[in-house]
């Protein structure tokens, strides 16, 4: 048994969760995503006006869930494709190496700009909202997909090609 397939699927499963257990909050603009968001639009109306900024701070949430929605959508298809091909439905599929790849650099990429805005706007690592505070936890997440996701990305796009 390949050592990647098992640690593809750990990187994958962790990444997923992520992204999934934030849609709730980014879906329903609940008070810390309005925080979070809003903070980051105040901060894009001094750099690019007043109507990106206020874009951003009403729509940002929904654009990156929706972007996280889609990158645990690519990250979990080659489960439900493996599924279909055994029971006969499916007879050609992409591979899991080739998606994975292609998940890994959206997660990298999304969670980067994540990472950027808790680095480098009013923000910060700690997010603190009504005098409460994550501890960094949603810095930390964030830092933990980029990396992994770049290596998600370099091993399974390595795998892919080398087939």
């Amino acid at each position: 048994m390949r050592v990647l397939p098992i640690f593809s699927w750990v990187v994958v499963l962790w990444v997923a969760k992520v992204f999934v257990l934030s849609l709730p909050y980014k879906f329903t603009l609940h008070p810390d995503t309005q925080h979070i968001f809003g903070t980051i639009g105040v901060w894009m109306q001094g750099l690019f006006g007043n109507p990106i900024g206020t874009l951003f701070a009403n729509y940002g949430s929904y654009a990156v869930g929706t972007v996280e929605l889609i990158t645990s959508i690519v990250l979990l298809i080659p489960a439900l494709f493996w599924g279909l091909k055994k029971i006969g439905l499916l007879r050609c599929t992409p591979s899991r190496s080739l998606m994975h790849a292609i998940g890994g650099l959206m997660a990298f990429g999304v969670m980067t700009g994540a990472a950027f805005f808790h680095l480098f706007t009013p923000l910060g690592i700690e997010v603190i909202h009504e005098g409460q505070s994550d501890g960094g936890s949603l810095f930390y997440a964030a830092v933990s997909i980029v990396i992994l996701g770049f290596i998600l990305f370099v091993t399974n796009y390595r795998d892919y090609k080398s087939k």
